[in-house]
C-alpha cells in the first residue's frame, strides 16, 4: 500500500522473502484502494498509510478492504472511538466511514478514510489522567448469531466492571449489525472509559468458536480495568500507535503510560533509526504514581515539513 501511495520501488515483498528494499518517491493524494482479500485488518492498513498521506500534496481517500473487527489488531470501533480523538490532537482531522463490517475468516469489510494533508504536526502532552467520568460500550452480533449473545456479553461485562467501579453508570449497548452492513458472522464487544481530562481507555474482545458470550464480555471488562489501574493517560494499545506521530511532530511530546509494551519499544527503535527522532522513557515521578508501574515517554520530534504545502 505504501509503495502505491508514493509510486515507489519495492523489491522482495513476497511471502518467504527474508529481505525487502523500498525506495519511496513523492507521496500523492487522491483515491487509494487496498484490499487484504482476507480478514486482514483494515485498521493496520490505515495505521501504515495515515502518517504518509498527511504529507501528501492533496487530500486523500483511502478505500480499505478486509476485516474490520479481527484478532491481533485494533477493532474499527477502537480506531474511531479511541485512536481518532486522541491522534487528532496532533493537529489534523480525518473522517472514517464504515461501509461494511467484516470478520474472521471471510473478511469482506470496507471502510473509507478521508483526510487532508498538513504542513506540520503539533506535539502533544498527555500527562494528566484526571478521573474516570463515563464508561460506555457496544456489544455486537452479526450474521446468524442470536441477539441474546450480544445481551449476554454486555451483561457479563457490566457485572465485572461493577465489582471495581461502583459509582458510575456503565452503559453497554447490545447491537445487532444490520444485514446490509456486515459480511459474514461475528460477535464482539468494546468498552470505553472517558476521564475528566479527555483521556480514553478501552477493553475489547472478539467471540471465537467454543467461547461463551459471558467469557467474551468478562475478558473485555478485565482488559479495561487493567488499563485503568496503571495510572497512565493512554491504554496499552494506544501507546505504540502514537509513536510515529510523536516522532514527526514539531517539538516535544509527552505521554504517560502503564508498562511500556514490546510494540512500543519496537516503534521507538524504528522511529529513532529512520526518522532520527530522540525518545526517552522514564519512570513517572508523580506522587500518585509512586506505587504504580507508570512511565513518561518523551520525544523530541523532527518537525517534519510537508514540502507540497
Amino acid at each position: 500500500m505504501v509503495r502505491d501511495l508514493c509510486d515507489g520501488q519495492l523489491d522482495g515483498a513476497e511471502i518467504g522473502s527474508t529481505e525487502i528494499s523500498f525506495t519511496p518517491e513523492k507521496i500523492k493524494g487522491g483515491i487509494h484502494t487496498a484490499d487484504t482479500k482476507t480478514a486482514g485488518s483494515v485498521c493496520l492498513l490505515m495505521q501504515v498509510s495515515m502518517p504518509c498521506v498527511l504529507f501528501a500534496a492533496s487530500p486523500s481517500e483511502l478505500r480499505l478492504k478486509g476485516g474490520t473487527n479481527a484478532e491481533m489488531a485494533p477493532q474499527i470501533d477502537y480506531t474511531v472511538m479511541v485512536f481518532k480523538p486522541i491522534v487528532e490532537k496532533f493537529g489534523f482531522r480525518f473522517n472514517c466511514d464504515i461501509k461494511m463490517r467484516g470478520y474472521y475468516p471471510k473478511g469482506g469489510g470496507e471502510v473509507i478514510i478521508q483526510m487532508s494533508p498538513v504542513k506540520q504536526l503539533n506535539p502533544i502532552n498527555l500527562t494528566d489522567r484526571g478521573s474516570v467520568t463515563k464508561i460506555h460500550g457496544r456489544a455486537f452480533v452479526a450474521g446468524v448469531l442470536p441477539f441474546k449473545v450480544a445481551k449476554d456479553m454486555a451483561a457479563a461485562a457490566v457485572r465485572c466492571i461493577r465489582k471495581e467501579v461502583r459509582d458510575l453508570y456503565v452503559n453497554i449497548q447490545p447491537v445487532q449489525e444490520p444485514k446490509d452492513q456486515a459480511f459474514g458472522n461475528g460477535n464482539g464487544i468494546i468498552i470505553i472509559a472517558e476521564t475528566s481530562t479527555g483521556c480514553l481507555f478501552a477493553g475489547s474482545s472478539l467471540g471465537k468458536r467454543g467461547v461463551s458470550a459471558d467469557k467474551v464480555g468478562i475478558e473485555a471488562a478485565e482488559m479495561l480495568l487493567a488499563n485503568l489501574r496503571h495510572g497512565g493517560t493512554v491504554d496499552e494499545y494506544l501507546q505504540d500507535q502514537l509513536i510515529i506521530f510523536m516522532a514527526l511532530a514539531n517539538g516535544v511530546s509527552r505521554i504517560k503510560t502503564g508498562p511500556v509494551t514490546l510494540h512500543t519499544q519496537t516503534a521507538i527503535h524504528f522511529a529513532e533509526q529512520l526518522a532520527k527522532a530522540k525518545f526517552t522513557v522514564t519512570k513517572s515521578e508523580d506522587e500518585e504514581d509512586a506505587l504504580k508501574d507508570t512511565y513518561i515517554i518523551e520525544c523530541e520530534g523532527i518537525g517534519m515539513k510537508n514540502p507540497n504545502l
